[in-house]
């Protein structure tokens, strides 16, 4: 097709009416008449095409016969139709491409459909879709590479990340149930506190104080720990515990002195008072939304409310959206509740065989004679009718008889009839499929009134086969099925006085529930109308002469037995798969608070209320915020944790100088200010032989001033051994004074803090720490050394924006 096909046209009819004399005109004519022809000869080339499966050919012919006749109808219509069958093949290779994760494939028929209608909302659609699922793969690579170096909580996250997205991709829930069933332990062992929590302990005091158990405790354990302004330090506590463990003596030591923790960081913890006040202080609120698939959305938000007693609980029953404010723990027990509901309906096919067995005999032989004389007078030979004179001279000869007919009777019927049904029907859990075979037999009704005015209406009774069935499909795989068989036909019409008909209706019904394995047959009969009658007309006396009595008498023997058989046979489609144990059951803490004693909000900033006592009960921290509130708070730290946001005048006692964990909240009046941004880099050799020494630096730079830098730092302990931690040069330019103290755990994680004595900050490139490691992993292998976390903090309290750099990858060569 080329759209310039008509302006050809035409130029070569002006230069042929031109050598020939016609006017402008006839050209004109001529031309339309060209193009008429030519547009029709295109339109039959397209139709040909379309019949050969040449859809694409046929488009460009069909547009060109429309380019040629814009005002035909048949054209436009022929293309739009052609333009659409082929949008659609193009997006359904696309979804049947993106749904079996061939990306590249779906892309480009999506991008082709495109090209063709650049709106179209399918293939828009499509791509976003595509672009989707390729981030969602990619996140689950991510998580799986995270699994298998053993990273759990770096895999985990990206779980999390995508199940918000996709809560039914099948491979995400797997693997996070196979982590969760691998870590099964109270939540501080997922806040890294679980290698401190396991450490063994046995103390014994009397009258103690509460800061001397916890001093004793913390020196055991290395845990900081952190208490509010309202705990009284000073009380006295008893406690005697031998062989027990560090989880046990704080959970015991808090639980008698009505006292509650909250995770800070991986080694801190913030002591306060288990009131109602406090815990709406210190527990930091999230909001998460739940699209729901296929559990109802209110019927999820009932189960929230009951079971975790939550309030802030909002449902779109347009969107079938769950929206959830409530602390982190409640969130967590939210997503194992919502992931019960929310699982795909159990499906079933039935099999359904109705055959109805009718047989018929019927044996009518004999002789009928005539069983009546009618005499009648006889009227006159001169006249046609009878007189009175005539029956006043009745005689024989004036009589007449009738006799009837003489029937002779030999018949023999057999019927043998077999009625199949073999419908299959396809139906969700808990409901109901009917069937009905047959037809809607029309009942008319006559309504007379008072006043004589009369009106019918109609209603319709099915006759035939009626079949309602409604599965129960259970986890082991049986199918409990409630069935109502009906069958149904016309016996006789009745006419009523004012001519209307009616029907009467046979019908024989079963009702049962049964319990059947996926693929059992059950078949079910015994609905059998077994009828047997005889008729006989004889003659007196010789009728019942036995055999010879056939000859002076007839007789009708009929028998008709039929007979119903239901068999039906359950084939499970899809089934609710079982959850596993860890979901099925899981710890869900006190009545009073939710998971288990020690839970916290990670890393999260203390929102601190002012001294006047009020309680805000508004002032509600994210698990991600550093907005420190208020003013003239009095908080007491045992081992020193900088952990907690405060405002002007705070009172903070530190006793060993330890400054890990959080983030500093801002001076002032408490608002946020906007973050900076810090820039971090690995720096140390990638090939290494097993047996090599090397050193690893963590290289920073910022835009703004830095006082600290609390980090994580994971390692396969597998492959590399961590000899020593060296503090770098980054904080102490300047000649100022720090503080650094680090922690090597053998699972795998090195923990420092790092802060600096002056008020001014750092920010020239220098390393934050330099590792001295050993390869003792086998060669051929690679590892990798990466930063887990880190919190840096600017000048003021400000917040600074840090992302985790590239991990160092490092070979090990035989």
């Amino acid at each position: 097709m080329k759209s310039t096909s008509a302006s050809h046209l035409l130029r070569a009819c002006r230069r042929w009416t031109a050598a020939r004399g016609l006017s402008a005109a006839g050209a004109l004519l001529t031309a339309a008449l060209l193009a008429g022809c030519a547009a029709q000869t295109a339109f039959r080339e397209a139709q040909d095409l379309q019949a050969t499966g040449r859809t694409e050919a046929a488009l460009q012919k069909y547009e060109q016969a429309w380019r040629l006749e814009p005002s035909s109808g048949a054209y436009r219509l022929g293309y739009l139709r052609t333009r659409d069958q082929l949008l659609d093949q193009w997006v359904a290779q696309g979804d049947a491409a993106r749904q079996q994760s061939r990306h590249d494939e779906a892309e480009r028929a999506y991008r082709q459909a495109l090209t063709l209608l650049p709106t179209h909302e399918r293939a828009l659609q499509g791509l976003r879709q595509v672009e989707q699922q390729r981030r969602w793969d990619t996140w689950f690579k991510e998580a799986e590479t995270a699994y298998s170096r053993k990273d759990l909580d770096t895999a985990q996250l990206r779980l999390r990340t995508l199940l918000l997205e996709n809560q039914q991709h099948a491979g995400a829930r797997r693997l996070m149930q196979k982590i969760e069933s691998e870590t099964a332990r109270p939540t501080p062992a997922e806040s890294g506190l679980s290698a401190a929590f396991r450490k063994p302990i046995s103390i014994e005091f009397k009258d103690a104080s509460l800061r001397n158990v916890f001093d004793v405790i913390s020196r055991t354990s290395g845990l900081n720990f952190l208490f509010d302004k309202d705990v009284k330090t000073d009380q006295k506590t008893s406690i005697y515990l031998k062989n027990s463990t560090i989880e046990a003596a704080i959970n015991l030591t808090l639980l008698t002195q009505q006292l509650d923790q909250r995770v800070l960081d991986a080694n801190t913890i913030l002591i306060y008072p288990n009131t109602q006040a406090k815990q709406k202080d210190y527990q930091s609120l999230t909001v998460k939304s739940y699209y729901l698939t296929n559990a109802d959305a209110k019927s999820v938000a009932n189960s929230l409310k009951a079971i975790l007693k939550s309030r802030d609980v909002v449902v779109e029953e347009k969107l079938n959206l769950l929206i959830i404010r409530d602390t982190p723990e409640a969130i967590r027990m939210a997503d194992k509740l919502v992931m019960l509901h929310d699982v795909q309906d159990s499906e079933v096919m039935l099999e359904v065989e109705i055959l109805e067995v009718k047989r018929t005999r019927l044996l009518d032989l004999g002789v009928r004679w005539p069983d009546q004389l009618s005499l009648s007078p006889l009227p006159a030979a001169t006249g046609g009718t009878v007189t009175l004179a005539d029956l006043r001279d009745l005689q024989s000869s004036r009589i007449g008889a009738t006799v009837g007919a003489l029937t002779i009777a030999a018949n023999k019927s057999d019927t043998d009839a077999n009625i199949l049904a073999n419908p299959r029907i396809r139906t969700r859990n808990r409901e109901k499929a009917k069937i009905l075979i047959g037809e809607r037999v029309p009942n008319i009704t006559t309504t007379s009134t008072s006043t004589g005015f009369v009106s019918e209406s109609v209603t319709y009774v099915d006759v035939g086969l009626k079949l309602d069935v409604e599965p129960t499909i259970y986890p082991d795989g049986e199918v409990a099925i409630k069935v109502a068989l009906e069958v149904s036909n016309i016996i006789n019409q009745v006419q009523t006085k004012n001519g209307a008909l009616a029907y009467q209706i046979g019908t024989r019904t079963a009702q049962t529930v049964l319990r059947l394995k996926d693929g059992e047959n059950q078949v079910l009969a015994g609905l059998i109308n077994d009828e047997d009658r005889r008729t006989a007309n004889k003659v007196p006396a010789l009728g019942d002469v036995p055999i010879a009595g056939r000859l002076f008498g007839r007789q009708a023997d009929d028998t008709s037995k039929t007979e119903i058989v239901l068999s039906i046979t359950p084939r499970v489609v899809r089934n609710t798969v079982r959850p596993e144990a860890g979901v099925l059951e899981f710890d869900s803490g006190t009545e009073s608070s939710l998971g288990v004693r020690g839970s916290g909000g990670g890393a999260a900033t203390v929102a601190v209320t002012s001294s006047s006592n009020r309680t805000d009960t508004n002032n509600r921290t994210p698990a991600a915020a550093n907005a420190g509130t208020g003013a003239g708070n009095n908080l007491n730290n045992v081992n020193g944790v900088n952990g907690v946001g405060t405002g002007v005048g705070s009172n903070l006692s530190n006793n060993s100088g330890l400054s890990t964990g959080g983030v500093a909240g801002n001076v002032g009046t408490g608002g946020v200010t906007a973050p900076a941004t810090a820039v971090l880099t690995w720096q140390g050799p990638t090939q290494l032989k097993v047996g090599d020494n090397f050193t690893a630096q963590l290289i920073m730079s910022a835009d703004q001033p830095l006082i600290s830098a609390p980090l994580s730092i994971g390692f396969d302990p597998r492959a590399i051994q961590v000899v020593s931690v060296a503090e770098g040069d980054f904080l102490r330019q300047g000649g100022a004074q720090t503080s650094f103290n680090s922690r090597i755990d053998p699972a795998g994680q090195v923990i420092i803090a790092a802060s600096r004595a002056t008020e001014t900050g750092a920010s020239s490139p220098g390393a934050v720490v330099t590792l001295n490691l050993k390869v003792i992993g086998a060669p051929s292998a690679e590892t990798r050394l990466q930063l887990l976390a880190i919190n840096p903090t600017a000048t003021g309290g400000r917040s600074v924006t840090a992302p985790l750099p590239t991990p160092l990858v490092v070979v090990l060569q035989p």
